[in-house]
């Protein structure tokens, strides 16, 4: 039972779209990424995936519409929803969601990730 300090947490990589495992709750995994620039246009099948935003901004891509978040804004995707996500600059979220979720969801290519390393 440690605690995480974020920033200490979020300074210790420097990798885009490399999510790294802070910490586990039940079966789902809390998460720290820091993102730039846009990512792949996938979904999960039986996932859904929260991403707070800690740092910069998050543009969250649907097919119908976008979402801005700013920090301290979350959003949940629920599964099977195609999303984009998108940062202008970089961008340093939490994610919470279950072991199983792949971060490219149901595409695999070169950023996949499918061995997290730990904080």
């Amino acid at each position: 039972m440690d605690k995480v300090n974020l920033a200490e947490a979020f300074a210790g990589f420097s990798e885009h779209w490399s999510p790294r495992i802070a910490g586990e709750v039940n079966d789902s995994q809390v998460k720290l990424a820091k993102l730039k620039g846009e990512f792949v246009w996938h979904h999960h099948e039986r996932e859904d995936e929260l991403f707070l935003v800690v740092r910069g901004r998050l543009v969250m891509r649907f097919r119908d519409r976008d979402v801005a978040l700013d920090p301290g804004e979350f959003i949940i995707v629920p599964h099977g929803v195609e999303h984009l996500p998108v940062a202008p600059e970089e961008c340093e979220v939490l994610l919470l969601e279950p072991k199983s979720t792949l971060n490219t969801g149901n595409v695999v290519n070169e950023r996949t990730v499918a061995e997290l390393q730990r904080i």
